[in-house]
């Protein structure tokens, strides 16, 4: 039995678990990609990087953890145990001990041509990029909001696209705003300097996007009004939400979208505790520092993580300005038309939900998130949209053959 489990190997879960292999602990770290790294480190395993990533995965290298990866966690049969899905099938994996570090996903809100081949999440479409796609002399746009709107951009234009506008929902007032915290953190400052040759385009959002089978045009709301530009691709996400899967499998508490964690990273489970995007969106960072702390309390270092609860404040601090800066504008919520599609995986339009007033009904009337996604997509858009709150866990996390299930079942036969 490992003593900590830890689940998602981005920074969190990286520096969670190396934290605690040094303090002796016995450690398992599991994800979902074939490689540790998480999205934000994606593709990085085996090579020589620099600066935080590349000293946190050789350090891995030369750890004692136990990597268990391409697995995800599908059920949470009792208590010390999870249900993990991989290429061998379903296993049982036993733990004392549980770090959440299950990082954030991109909120995708619906408008007219979201559905588009070419219309991609900006997080998706660079891990694409990492995977192989070509984009040199591609035409992208860059659209939504936040801060991985600019490192989308970033990397596209070193990889040869002709990024054409990085259209940022958030008025230029508030990306001001952030001036003076940047001031006190060099490290930032100097990521934000190096944006500055990007033709970002505050209080700019998507209103359509246009195509014969494929996308040929964006079109804009600028200050200076209506704009329309060709382009291959449309990278759009309008933020990032918590992963929450497997912390409301577990019963963890949930305050204000995200896991609910003291000042030892601990949920209100006992032996739970949380870190990273999971615990509210916050950056590198922020997931580097909570993942200590979280390491070393799992381990039973209180006192060490004590230590390093205020670089995790700090980091949090920042994250809520980022928050309020990229809050999303009211407009965003009349893009879509009667019948734009909400629901990608059950085809269901926005004209279809209209009527409900909980997501609950819209789930049973209408099977909007009851597809293969299991409303990961469509939930965050109706929670900004309606008002609507996501609905629970359903187990399995993801979906799981019939055989797959029986033989989970069959692994805790004792």
């Amino acid at each position: 039995m490992a003593e900590v489990v830890v689940i998602g190997a981005g920074p969190a879960g990286l520096e969670a678990a190396l934290a605690a292999d040094r303090h002796g602990a016995r450690v398992t770290l599991v994800d979902a990609l074939p490689e540790p790294g998480g999205q934000i480190w994606r593709g990085l395993w085996g090579k020589h990087p620099g600066g935080r990533a590349g000293a946190c995965l050789r350090a891995l290298a030369a750890s004692s953890v136990a990597l268990c990866l391409g697995r995800r966690v599908i059920t949470h049969p009792a208590t010390g145990r999870l249900g993990l899905l991989g290429p061998g099938g379903p296993e049982i994996l036993p733990y004392d001990r549980l770090v959440l570090a299950t990082g954030a996903r991109e909120r995708f809100l619906p408008f007219p041509g979201w559905t588009l081949p070419g219309v991609l999440g900006a997080g998706g479409l660079q891990a694409l990029v990492k995977g192989g796609l070509d984009v040199a002399g591609r035409r992208v746009v860059v659209a939504g909001t936040g801060p991985l709107l600019l490192a989308v951009a970033s990397f596209l234009r070193r990889k040869g696209a002709l990024v054409r506008v990085v259209a940022e929902q958030a008025p230029r007032s508030a990306l001001l705003r952030l001036g003076p915290g940047l001031l006190r953190q060099p490290g930032l400052l100097a990521q934000a300097l190096a944006f500055l040759n990007l033709p970002l385009q505050p209080g700019t959002w998507v209103t359509r996007a246009e195509g014969e089978g494929a996308l040929r045009e964006v079109h804009l709301a600028t200050p200076g009004g209506p704009r329309v530009l060709e382009a291959d691709y449309l990278a759009c996400g309008f933020g990032l939400v918590p992963n929450l899967d497997v912390a409301r499998l577990l019963g963890c508490g949930i305050r204000a979208g995200a896991v609910a964690v003291d000042h030892f990273q601990r949920t209100d489970l006992p032996d739970v505790f949380a870190a990273g995007e999971s615990t509210g969106v916050g950056g590198v960072a922020k997931s580097l520092a909570e993942g200590r702390v979280a390491g070393l309390a799992a381990a039973g270092r209180e006192s060490q993580a004590l230590g390093g609860s205020g670089a995790a404040r700090r980091a949090r601090a920042w994250g809520l300005a980022l928050e309020a800066a990229f809050a999303l504008r009211p407009e965003l919520r009349d893009l879509a038309e009667p019948g734009t599609v909400l629901c990608r995986c059950e085809n269901v339009t926005v004209g279809e939900v209209r009527t409900f007033t909980r997501g609950r009904d819209a789930r049973l009337h209408a099977r909007c998130g009851m597809g293969r996604c299991q409303g990961r997509t469509c939930a965050p858009a109706t929670e900004f949209l309606y008002g609507w709150e996501p609905g629970g866990p359903r187990v399995p996390l993801v979906p799981t053959s019939f055989a797959d299930l029986v033989g989970a079942l069959e692994s805790e036969r004792p």
